[in-house]
């Protein structure tokens, strides 16, 4: 389903207000979970997560701290939840055996930058990891999960959209309040530009804790493809728009956007209307990459891939940011 319009108003409307009291106690209920303390597995855990639902870049994260961790001689391993996979785990993520429908799309992409375990009972999963051989685990997602202890927790933002009206589910997009959040966090790392996300960021530097900057940096292959080209862009995502704004910033003629609530499974029916669509208007269809993991599961989707551009992105860091960072993943390491 779509994230209702009215979560990501600053000020709260009607039906927020009427949703507050609901709200509080669902806030109060997840604080109480974050107090738990978690079991340790033997080797530090960085958990990259977010304090709203929704995407806001937490696998474009989770691939940074990877790549960045292989890169000092680490050994890195994934343990995410598969949302969307019927595959309850833990089991290991085979990048070219799974399937989206079997593990769900996150967890391919993560598994072409490190070893990735799917389970819903992050525990088990994290354990797993530990006896695999990695020497730190990274979990994708998973901060207000109480399951397991964390040595390096920190919470990605999407500037564009920040916290929204600042409620709590179902009133706003919180999962618990934003400061309480903060507290057991170390870093916060500001996704892109706009006043929301640095309404975020000041209250990052109150409470205390490291301010992190990046951006999802487009590839340029395909972006040098794609310029002025008239495009139907179609996305299942947290904010379809923000990949929409992207490609009218990188110089895309985008004629044509469908969005589609985040890790849509894309039916015969809509597959088929896309490729008329495009047909009928001459327009090139361009979509992202975790939407390209998903229709890769059925032939029609992958009918429909064969027609496709497909825009990869990457997290990256302001220089400042990045070394600090560093320091942060070389602590946590330290510590355990």
């Amino acid at each position: 389903m779509q994230a209702p319009k009215f979560w990501w108003q600053r000020d709260p409307t009607l039906a927020a207000h009427l949703l507050s009291p609901l709200g509080a106690l669902v806030g109060g209920v997840t604080l109480a979970r974050l107090r738990t303390a978690g079991t340790a597995i033997g080797v530090p855990v960085i958990c990259v997560g977010n304090p709203t639902v929704g995407g806001a870049g937490k696998t474009p994260t989770v691939i940074q701290l990877a790549r960045r961790l292989f890169a000092q001689k680490h050994t890195p391993v994934i343990v995410t939840r598969g949302y969307g996979g019927r595959e309850r785990g833990p089991l290991r993520v085979d990048p070219r055996g799974s399937t989206a429908a079997d593990v769900g799309d996150e967890p391919l992409l993560l598994a072409r930058a490190a070893p990735t375990y799917v389970a819903r009972d992050r525990l088990l999963g994290a354990q797993m990891a530990a006896q695999s051989g990695a020497d730190i685990v990274l979990m994708d997602d998973g901060f207000q999960n109480p399951a397991i202890a964390k040595t390096l927790s920190i919470l990605v933002v999407d500037a564009g959209v920040g916290v929204g009206n600042g409620l709590c589910l179902p009133a706003g997009p919180l999962r618990a309040p934003l400061r309480p959040q903060l507290d057991r966090a170390q870093a916060l790392l500001i996704v892109g530009e706009g006043a929301p996300g640095e309404r975020v960021a000041r209250d990052g530097y109150a409470a205390g804790i490291h301010v992190l900057r990046g951006r999802l940096a487009p590839d340029a292959h395909t972006v040098a493809r794609l310029f002025g080209r008239r495009v139907l862009a179609y996305a299942g995502i947290g904010r379809p728009a923000k990949f929409f704004d992207t490609l009218r910033t990188l110089g895309v003629l985008t004629t044509v956007t469908r969005a589609f609530p985040d890790h849509h499974v894309f039916t015969a029916s809509e597959i088929a209307e896309l490729q008329v669509q495009a047909a009928r208007a001459d327009l090139l269809l361009v979509t992202t990459e975790k939407d390209a993991a998903r229709l890769a599961s059925t032939e029609a989707g992958r009918g429909l891939l064969e027609m496709s551009e497909v825009l990869p992105v990457r997290l990256a860091l302001e220089p400042s940011s990045a070394k600090t960072l560093d320091r942060l993943m070389a602590s946590a390491l330290r510590v355990d």
